[in-house]
């Protein structure tokens, strides 16, 4: 199945341990309000933090939806900026989800490649943002839990296609509002990598 050139895929986690509110969440709905232009149909989804589920969810979006560009947005809570991700590893997965499981051999995949990289090079747009009063920096490390597992899944189905971004908590510096509207520059400027032009209608 071809992909879907007006179809971008943008999920975020859900409650996970202390964090009955994740930011990553939020930002996506708020991203949902704000579109990424006229021409651009976005659909979101919560992801839970189990990694089975995960793994379910991100095949299906794959297999059925066939997007543009699937982005997957999560929380760093120990963060200060926004962290565009390159790649994912597929080892080293020993920390337990919310249900106390781990993948098999702390593997993504027991026969896929050792590391993924996306078909956006996110360091080119950590260079191009630029956004008053946060900082987006780049990273080849996306923390080997459940972000990471994530990227590393939809890279292998999408062949490629897909974003991980790196989400602070919620303050007064990283309102809701801030985060909807640095995500949407953000997946605009790396759908502008993937060759879609007549898109970024500003609302």
């Amino acid at each position: 199945m071809a992909s879907n050139p007006h179809l971008v895929v943008v999920t975020g986690f859900g409650p996970y341990r202390n964090y009955l509110v994740n930011s990553s969440w939020e930002a996506v709905k708020e991203l949902a309000n704000l579109g990424l232009g006229d021409d651009v149909h976005l659909e979101i989804l919560e992801l839970p933090v189990k990694y089975t589920e995960v793994e379910k969810r991100i095949r299906k979006i794959w297999a059925e939806l066939q997007p543009k560009l699937s982005v997957h947005i999560g929380m760093m809570a120990s963060s200060k900026a926004i962290v565009l991700e390159q790649c994912a590893r597929n080892k080293g997965y020993v920390d337990r989800d919310l249900g106390g499981a781990h993948p098999q051999d702390g593997c993504c995949l027991l026969e896929g490649p050792e590391r993924i990289e996306s078909s956006i090079n996110m360091k080119s747009v950590c260079k191009n943002i630029s956004w008053p009063g946060i900082d987006v920096i780049y990273s080849r490390d996306a923390g080997r839990y459940l972000c990471e597992y994530a990227y590393y899944i939809s890279l292998y189905y999408g062949s490629g296609r897909a974003v991980f971004i790196h989400v602070p908590q919620l303050s007064k510096t990283f309102t809701t509002e801030k985060l909807g509207q640095a995500l949407q520059k953000i997946i605009q400027m790396a759908l502008r990598q993937r060759g879609i032009h007549q898109i970024f209608h500003r609302h």
